[in-house]
């Protein structure tokens, strides 16, 4: 598999117990070709300082953000504001929990790059490809 093709999650709990260590790894591996993504963004304590220090290809939004975002405002403007950080870093924002076409439709207008949910599919085990 190339590398280009393989992306990396952290979570905070994972880059918590040591963020340097984390940093350097990640850098390694943006090195050799791969991405990384940070998963959860918003939901903990110090998101935008892991944003700050590992630089990542992609912020994964927390699906908690993604599931009422027809409904609660809320959850509308944290989108809008993860989306809008991560815009002016460079960085591609994935939408977790995505599993209605009205929730796709509202992200799509708001400019989130990429979804990830039932309404593109339920996990499947990994086959072997011919």
């Amino acid at each position: 598999v190339e590398a280009k093709k393989i992306c990396f999650e952290i979570t905070e709990t994972v880059a918590l117990s040591d963020l340097k260590q984390a940093a350097n790894f990640f850098s390694q591996l943006r090195e050799m070709g791969c991405s990384v993504a940070l998963d959860d963004f918003g939901t903990g304590t110090a998101s935008f300082e892991y944003l700050k220090r590992l630089h990542v290809d992609y912020l994964k939004i927390d699906g908690s953000f993604i599931r009422e975002i027809e409904g609660n405002k809320l959850d509308y403007v944290i989108v809008t504001a993860i989306r809008d950080v991560a815009r002016s870093t460079g960085t591609k924002t994935i939408a977790e929990y995505v599993e209605t076409d009205g929730v796709l439709d509202l992200l799509i207008k708001l400019g989130v790059d990429y979804g990830q949910g039932y309404i593109f599919g339920k996990p499947e085990e990994i086959t072997k490809s011919e």
